[in-house]
């Protein structure tokens, strides 16, 4: 947490447009203007899991036939799980051809690579089992988790009302400092900043190895807090 404070005092009065909302002084009120940046934080309650899969292969064809199989028993998997189909968005999906910049698989008559991947949005108590499902089924080209709220506004709220109660509680401080009492609040406004969380990639060596021959469990996922900041000017009457 971190706060900005700006206490002046003067003999104001409030006047507000209401188009641009600023604030305009003359010399009747004594006020108190506070600005005061608060967080609130909460632990995701949905995840967003990025899952696909790369496969090579020596031509076009047989690349792609290999390609569509992975890709649709990872689809399988995914439904077979309880995931809907709204749930799942697709990202990318190509094929390309290899050039001898790669010396080790065109050494080996590798000369096509298909790579695809999709969006997956569970809740984020689900991740871990999702995101296993996928990976046995084929899909070792995953891992990128992106943690958000269902409800981001809540949030958001949260963070304002703590930061005005927080100006609150400066304002009193300096008013009692100056032998008065903090009267009504007379003007606030809220910024909150940009946000952006993803996760990292998590590549596994082969997506063929068979969950019935390793007895392979999800990986211990645990959701990330989300936070929000608030800014809130807030200006108080001094009575």
């Amino acid at each position: 947490m971190r706060l900005n404070l700006l206490v002046t005092i003067a003999l104001w009065a409030a006047t507000l447009s209401s188009v641009a909302q600023t604030l305009t002084v003359n010399k009747e009120n004594r006020t108190i203007a506070v600005t005061v940046t608060d967080e609130a934080q909460v632990v995701a309650d949905v995840a967003t899991i990025t899952v696909g899969f790369t496969e090579y292969g020596v031509d076009q064809n047989q690349t792609y036939a290999d390609a569509t199989r992975i890709s649709n028993a990872i689809m399988s998997a995914l439904h077979g799980a309880g995931i809907g189909q709204e749930a799942i968005e697709s990202a990318e999906q190509s094929l390309t051809a290899i050039d001898d910049n790669d010396k080790i698989r065109y050494s080996k008559g590798v000369r096509f690579r298909f790579s695809q991947s999709w969006h997956v949005t569970v809740p984020a108590a689900s991740a871990a089992d999702t995101l296993h499902t996928a990976i046995t089924a084929g899909a070792n080209d995953s891992g990128g988790i992106a943690w958000k709220l269902d409800n981001d506004e809540a949030l958001e709220a949260a963070a304002a009302d703590k930061a005005l109660a927080h100006a609150q509680k400066v304002a009193e401080r300096y008013a009692k400092g100056l032998k008065n009492r903090l009267g009504t609040l007379v003007y606030a406004s809220n910024q909150v900043p940009p946000r952006g969380l993803f996760g990292g990639m998590l590549e596994s060596q082969s997506g063929s190895v068979s969950s019935s021959k390793i007895n392979l469990k999800p990986l211990a996922i645990a959701p990330e807090k989300i936070s929000r900041s608030a800014t809130v000017y807030a200006v108080f009457a001094i009575e």
